[in-house]
């Protein structure tokens, strides 16, 4: 009987050990490599801090008008709002009136439920969400789950140090792996309604303009 068990237990883990690599393999094949809309206007653009090339995409789409206003959410953690100032030197006065920094979050769902704070708050019914390719299956996850009924446009930003042979590179497989483990662990919970408020709402603060 404890032979049984055993063997048991072992196909399960090994079935396991499968089917998250086949998992992987499906979420690494199916991260974006282009962005699918660059035109459609939304009441807002939306950077997840947390790596290179999004607030500069950030940026540029505000400077080109596909939005009126401009979200950055989780500064204050690894980006501090001193860091965005050089960044909106060139910006016109108007615009730099037009961005707001979110100081309370500090992972993805403290930035779902801090971006769902302000677009309530501001009246926002669309947004543009600016994060890395790698990053926005996950992100998108929270946002739908944050902000039910808003208009979300993913606009991934393709940083250069991830790379598209991902099995090539073991600090890039190791990101995407990650990255895969959860998604999956965020996906379980959001099914069974365990996904949890993180941000605490009393906390959330903004800055309305740099």
């Amino acid at each position: 009987m404890a032979k049984l068990f055993w063997t048991l237990i072992t196909g399960l883990g090994v079935a396991a050990v499968v089917g998250w690599a086949c998992g992987l393999l499906w979420f690494a094949s199916t991260i974006p490599t282009m962005v699918a809309d660059t035109t459609t206007h939304t009441d807002a653009i939306v950077v997840l801090t947390g790596g290179s090339e999004r607030i500069e995409t950030g940026l540029a789409l505000l400077d080109e008008g596909l939005a009126g206003r401009l979200f950055v959410s989780g500064v204050g953690g690894p980006v501090k709002t001193g860091d965005l100032l050089p960044q909106t030197r060139n910006l016109r006065p108007e615009l730099r009136d037009s961005i707001t920094v979110g100081m309370a979050a500090s992972n993805t769902p403290g930035n779902a439920l801090e971006t769902a704070a302000w677009a309530r708050a501001a009246d926002v019914h669309s947004i543009r969400l600016v994060t890395a390719a790698y990053h926005m299956r996950r992100s998108l996850l929270e946002f739908h789950a944050a902000m039910p009924g808003i208009v979300i446009v993913p606009h991934a930003v393709f940083p250069p140090n991830v790379k598209t042979d991902w099995w090539r590179w073991p600090g890039t497989a190791s990101l995407i792996a990650r990255e895969y483990t959860k998604f999956v662990v965020t996906w379980a919970a959001q099914r069974v309604g365990l996904a949890g408020d993180n941000t605490p709402r009393a906390a959330l603060a903004f800055r309305m303009t740099l």
